[in-house]
């Protein structure tokens, strides 16, 4: 039979009424409000943590704790330096700031730190600015003609020096 507007049906109980607990004997779900006899969960006021199991040890705590996640570590947004290339043939672009970044979807937040990283190659001259750079992309950059600028890097000026 060929399903069409005049014979579409939902889908077997997905209209059912949703559960109402202890609202007398012909509910069928009165006396105990479906809550069982005596016990821990029968009571008022009864809640229980996340992941009790009844007294069994819970699994996380079952599990053996491993490794050490340093709170204060820096997180950098990576980007290669094919992926600069790209952007470099497709639009054309001689310098690549972080609004560059921003507007191809490379970082979200303007809080991003960016290290750019030397998987590909450069074929034509870029200036490109960024929080770091590997040794291996900072080379290719400058064999191309480029320069590496580092954002966040105070210039050394007289009065600093002092």
């Amino acid at each position: 039979m060929a399903t069409n507007l005049s014979n579409l049906r939902a889908p077997k109980k997905a209209n059912s009424n949703k559960k109402r607990i202890g609202r007398g004997m012909g509910s069928g779900m009165g006396k105990t409000s479906t809550r069982g006899h005596k016990g821990q969960g029968s009571r008022s006021g009864s809640s229980l943590m996340r992941g009790f199991e009844g007294g069994q040890m819970p699994l996380h705590r079952r599990l053996p704790k491993r490794g050490f996640t340093n709170i204060f570590r820096t997180e950098y947004v990576v980007i290669n330096l094919d992926r600069i290339a790209e952007a470099q043939a497709q639009f054309g672009a001689h310098d690549v700031t972080f609004e560059t970044y921003s507007q191809r979807g490379w970082v979200s937040k303007k809080s991003s730190l960016i290290k750019v990283l030397g998987t590909g190659e450069l074929t034509t001259a870029v200036t490109i600015h960024a929080h770091k750079f590997s040794k291996s992309a900072q080379e290719k950059i400058e064999k191309a003609g480029g320069k590496a600028i580092v954002l966040g890097a105070e210039p050394v000026t007289e009065s600093s020096v002092q």
